[in-house]
This record gives structure tokens, C-alpha cells and sequence, in this order.
């Protein structure tokens, strides 16, 4: 996408938003419901345009901590769902309504999972704290203005290819979220204060969140003139960083002692070094893991990643003599064997993969494929449905499910699907013409029904859509 498209396409959430903003700032009326709408607008927007993670090794797990921290906090009216963008800036964010965004860098770099945790906990205090709708309610910002303002610089920094966007988007543990969401002194305060008190509540060590400013500022923003400039109006890291480490110290010495568990986090770096690091990063970092089978895990993603066959398999193999029935490594051994065209063990991998971890939909997605080019497409079409189930607005698994059923000679259902892969990637004309062709080639009563139900969620989704083009 150019970049003048993903600036509209986050810019346009201020257009859209803004008047209802202003009103409701107006006269003090900006309800959890108001907030609620705003964050599944907003949502929509962020996935629709940035890179997120499918895999649900990698999401499942950013959840996970994000519920472990919530499951100790008194009721909530937020879910808090979490999605994790392909993006090396060491970031995370939430939007209004709870919605949690945390960047692939982050994870890559981030020395332990109570880190991580450090960094969601702050970010669950902005919310629960009701940060980004108290600014609303006193008329000082206009939250998605904020928040499309933000995504931009993102959207200059990729699209450069630079550090354009890292520079803006330090994020607010790495910079104060200032520019992100407009956060006063007292707000980023009252998050890093409420966000320990949830770290050490979910049972993590208390150093987390310090380990994680730590880790920010070894990055040393600023160097080259890049600091933002409203660092010098809030805490910087330096002066955040002394305040914990006060607060660390007048704990009893079971909480700062706590031991770290970082080994379901080791699998997860694993995957994202190993699918969208820097090959040569990459390799160091699974040198230093040493002879594990985590450790051939990435080896051989990487090796496949970069076309060197020979030394996936004898990473893969390696990795499956150490752990046999580990089910993350049996599914990328058997995604490796299927694009390399041994459709026999590639079966063989998924489908015992499958049979350990049943819900594992990208397992499931790759074995639907394998059916489908192995001359099976009714079981191919079940397990399509059945990976829509856990992901209903991802395009590439309506693509393929629509060319099944096309081959197949299920003309509309075929065109239908194919629709919903152009809406959900945001190409709307030609979600219209493939909607077209499906109205034209329904002849029964649950095909129409099905054509009213896509008609319902396009009318939604382009009215948020609608000033981005």
C-alpha cells in the first residue's frame, strides 16, 4: 500500500469520528458505549491497513498475558483483545474500548516475558484507568485524531523504510505517549504506578516493567537528533526508570525475588525472529539458544524462508529427533514440506500436529490447502470453514476457500467469499463486482440469505471505510 493511502486511511478516523468527539466532549457525555464504538471503528481501521500477525501461536500468546493480568483485576467492561502488528518499533498501544495493540519489535527484543507483561500492564492502566476517554470528556483531544496521527508517522516509517516511523513511534513506555494519545504527567504516572500494581498482582516478578525501560533505553532514542520533542515536556525514561526502582525497593523481598518462566516466550521470539528479523540478527539470536529443538525451530523457518532447502530439512530433522510431539514444530515442518512439494509428509506433520493441538487454525489452513491440491476439496471447503471460525475477516483464507468452491462449480458461495477477501483487504469496487457475480449466480434461498448477511457487514464496513478512498 503507498503510503498516501495508509495516511488517508488512518487520517480519515479524525474525519469520521471528530464531530461525534467534539459533541460529546461538549457536554460531558462520552459513555462506555460512545468509547466502545470508537475503539471497534478504530479497530477496523488498524487491522484493515497495517500488517498483523495470523499466526495464533503468536496472537494466542500476547492474549494470554493480557488475560492473566486482567483475571486479577475487579470486573471489567472491556475484553481487552490483542493483536500484534508486524512492526520492528519497540511499541504498544490501546485504543479506546480496550483494544490492545503490541509490535512485533517489541517481543523481539524484550529480554523476558514480565517485560512484556510490564509494557500490556501500562498500557491496560490507560484504560482502565479511563485515560483516553477522561481527555475526550473534558474536550483537551480528539482521541482518534491522536490515534490517526500516530499511524501515520507509522505508515512514513515503513513505507521510507527508515526510522521516520520508529522515531515517532517509541511509544508510550519508551517515550511517554504524549504524542500518541495526548497522556498528561499524571496520566503516564498513574499507569506506570497501577500498571506494577497489576504485574505483581498477576504473579509476575515485580522487575518487569523496569527490565522494560531498561531495554528501551539501551535503544537510545534520540541519537542522531531523532528524540521527540515532547520529550522535554514529559518524564523521560531516565526519570521514570529512578521512580520504579524506588517503588521496587520498598518491597518485600519475595515479590522482588520473584523467578522468571520465559520459556513459552523463547518459542514465540523464535517465530517472529525466524519469519520477519533480519536474517543475519536472526542467526545469532538461535546460535544463543544453542543445540535445543526451539532452537532448529528457527533454524529451519529461517533456512526455508531464505530458499536454502537442504539445511531446513536437517534443522527440521533435527528439531523433530529432540521433540517429536511438539506440535509447533511438526506444523512448521509440515509448512516447509508442503511448499516444497513432498505432499506426503507434509501431511503426515500437519495432521499429527493437528491431532495435538486441534485448534491451531494455521495448521489447519496450510492442511486445507494440502487437500485441496491433493484432489479432496469437500475436505478441503470443512476445514476452510472451520479455520473461518477462529479468523472471519481474513482474506487470504476467503480467497482460497472462494477458489475452492469455484473449481468445485459453487458459483455464488465461490464469488461471495471472494468478495469478503476484497472488503476485508479494503478493495471495495472490486468487493462489488465479485458480490455482483454472486447475486447473479444464486439460485437458492440459503445462497441469497448468505448474499444479505455479506450485504450487511459491507454496508458496515464501508461506511467506516468510506472516507479513506
Amino acid at each position: 500500500m503507498r503510503l498516501r493511502t495508509w495516511i488517508a486511511a488512518f487520517c480519515m478516523a479524525g474525519l469520521l469520528l471528530a464531530p461525534f468527539s467534539a459533541h460529546a466532549a461538549l457536554f460531558g457525555e462520552f459513555t462506555l458505549q460512545d468509547e466502545m464504538k470508537m475503539g471497534r471503528e478504530f479497530s477496523v481501521l488498524v487491522t484493515s491497513s497495517m500488517p498483523m500477525a495470523d499466526d495464533p501461536e503468536i496472537r494466542e500468546y500476547a492474549q494470554s498475558i493480557v488475560d492473566r493480568i486482567v483475571s486479577v483485576l475487579p470486573p471489567q467492561p472491556y475484553k481487552f483483545p490483542v493483536q500484534v502488528v508486524l512492526h520492528d518499533s519497540l511499541n504498544a498501544f490501546a485504543a479506546p474500548g480496550g483494544f490492545v495493540f503490541v509490535y512485533s519489535g517489541l517481543m523481539m527484543q524484550l529480554r523476558h516475558e514480565s517485560e512484556l507483561a510490564g509494557v500490556l500492564a501500562h498500557e491496560i492502566a490507560h484504560v482502565t484507568q479511563r485515560h483516553i476517554a477522561g481527555r475526550v470528556e473534558r474536550g483537551k483531544v480528539m482521541s482518534l485524531a491522536s490515534l490517526a496521527g500516530m499511524l501515520a508517522g507509522l505508515a512514513a516509517g515503513i513505507a521510507g523504510g527508515g526510522d521516520a516511523g520508529g522515531a515517532l513511534m517509541a511509544g508510550s513506555m519508551a517515550a511517554s505517549s504524549a504524542a500518541m494519545l495526548n497522556y498528561s504527567r499524571v496520566d503516564e504516572d498513574d499507569a506506570d504506578r497501577f500498571g506494577m500494581q497489576y504485574l505483581i498482582k498477576a504473579g509476575y516478578p515485580s522487575t518487569g516493567m523496569g527490565g522494560a525501560f531498561e531495554v528501551l533505553k539501551s535503544q537510545d532514542w534520540g541519537i542522531r537528533g531523532s528524540m521527540p520533542t515532547y520529550l522535554s515536556t514529559h518524564p523521560d525514561l531516565n526519570l521514570r526508570l529512578a521512580r520504579i526502582r524506588t517503588e521496587l525497593q520498598s518491597l518485600p523481598a519475595s515479590l522482588r525475588t520473584r523467578g522468571e518462566d520465559d520459556s513459552r516466550f523463547r518459542r514465540i521470539q523464535t517465530l517472529l525472529w525466524a519469519r520477519y528479523g533480519d536474517p543475519v540478527l536472526a542467526e545469532r539470536f538461535f546460535e544463543a539458544r544453542g543445540k535445543t529443538a526451539v532452537g532448529f525451530l528457527g533454524k529451519g523457518v529461517l533456512a526455508a524462508r531464505r530458499n536454502r532447502v537442504k539445511e531446513a530439512e536437517a534443522a527440521f530433522s533435527s528439531a523433530l529427533k529432540l521433540a517429536p510431539r511438539d506440535a509447533l514444530i511438526l506444523r512448521e515442518a509440515g509448512i516447509f514440506e508442503y511448499t516444497k512439494g513432498d505432499m506426503g509428509r507434509a501431511r503426515r506433520h500437519l495432521e499429527e500436529a493437528l491431532r495435538l493441538a486441534p485448534r491451531d487454525y494455521y495448521g489447519l489452513f496450510y492442511y486445507a490447502r494440502l487437500l485441496d491440491e491433493s484432489g479432496e476439496p469437500g475436505k478441503a471447503q470443512q476445514r476452510y470453514r472451520e479455520v473461518l471460525r477462529f479468523v472471519p475477516e481474513d482474506r487470504e483464507v476467503h480467497a482460497c476457500y472462494g477458489r475452492s468452491l469455484g473449481a468445485s462449480r459453487k458459483l455464488s458461495e465461490g464469488y461471495l467469499h471472494l468478495a469478503y477477501a476484497a472488503l476485508y483487504g479494503g478493495d471495495m469496487r472490486k468487493a462489488r463486482n465479485l458480490l455482483e457475480k454472486s447475486r447473479t449466480a444464486a439460485s437458492t434461498p440459503e445462497e441469497r440469505q448468505a448474499i444479505k448477511k455479506y450485504e450487511e457487514i459491507a454496508r458496515e464496513r464501508e461506511k467506516i471505510m468510506k472516507s479513506a478512498r
